[in-house]
C-alpha cells in the first residue's frame, strides 16, 4: 500500500493532480471535502465561507482536526486499493498525522507555481466566489493557508513538482511520481511513459 499526499497553495494544481489519479483508477480523499461538508452542515455557503469554517474547525478541535477526520476515509479506501491520494494537506501538523499513521508508505508531494499563474488559473476555473461577490482574494487565501503552516509542510515534501508548463506536461509529471512511489504493480495501470520533461520533478528529503 502507499499514500501520496499533495500540498500546495491555491491554484497550484492540486485538484488537477487528483484528476490524474482518478482517471487512472486511484481513489482520492479530498480534505477540502471535509470542510465543504462542515460548511454545509453549519448552513453556510461553501463558495464564500470555506476558509472561515476551515479555520473554525482547527480553532475548535486543534490543528489536526481535518486530517484526523480524513483518516477513516483513507483507511477505508486502502482496504480495496493499493494506493490512495490525499488532496490538500495544509500544515506540518497534518503531515505529522499522516507520517505517524502510514510511516514509510507515505509520500508528500509539493505542487508549486508562481502567484500570477495561480491567479490566472483561479479566475479561469470560476469555481470560487470573487472578492466582489464576498469571497477571498488570492493574496488573502495565501496568507490564511500559510498561517496554518503551509510553508513548513511544503518544506517537508519528499518530491516537488513545478506546475509552470503545459497541462499535458504536468499530467506526465504527476503520473511519473505515482509510478515511482506506487511501484510496478500500480504503474501498469498507466498508459503514459515518462518523458524528458518529467525530469524536472525534484526529489527532496530522501535518504
Amino acid at each position: 500500500m502507499h499514500v501520496i499526499g499533495t500540498v500546495g497553495l491555491p491554484g497550484s494544481g492540486k485538484s488537477e493532480a487528483a484528476t490524474v489519479a482518478r482517471e487512472n483508477g486511484i481513489p482520492v480523499v479530498t480534505m477540502g471535502d471535509v470542510v465543504r461538508q462542515e460548511t454545509a452542515d453549519r448552513g453556510l455557503d461553501p463558495t464564500k465561507d470555506h476558509g472561515s469554517v476551515a479555520q473554525a474547525l482547527r480553532d475548535e478541535n486543534g490543528p489536526t482536526a481535518i486530517a484526523e477526520r480524513s483518516l477513516p476515509m483513507i483507511e477505508d479506501r486502502l482496504e480495496r486499493h493499493e494506493i490512495v491520494v490525499v488532496d490538500g494537506i495544509r500544515s506540518d501538523a497534518e503531515v505529522d498525522i499522516f507520517e505517524d499513521r502510514f510511516g514509510e508508505t507515505f509520500t508528500l508531494v509539493s505542487i508549486e507555481a508562481p502567484f500570477e499563474l495561480r491567479a490566472e488559473r483561479i479566475d479561469a476555473r470560476g469555481r470560487d466566489a470573487t472578492e466582489a461577490d464576498g469571497g477571498e482574494g488570492l493574496a488573502a487565501r495565501d496568507e490564511r493557508e500559510r498561517s496554518f503552516g503551509m510553508d513548513d509542510a511544503m518544506e517537508r515534501a519528499d518530491v516537488v513538482i513545478e506546475n509552470t508548463d503545459t497541462l499535458e506536461t504536468f499530467h506526465e509529471r504527476v503520473e511519473t511520481v505515482v509510478q515511482e512511489k506506487a511501484g510496478a504493480a500500480v504503474a501498469d495501470g498507466f498508459e503514459s511513459e515518462p518523458t524528458p520533461e518529467s525530469g524536472s520533478n525534484t526529489e527532496r528529503n530522501q535518504p
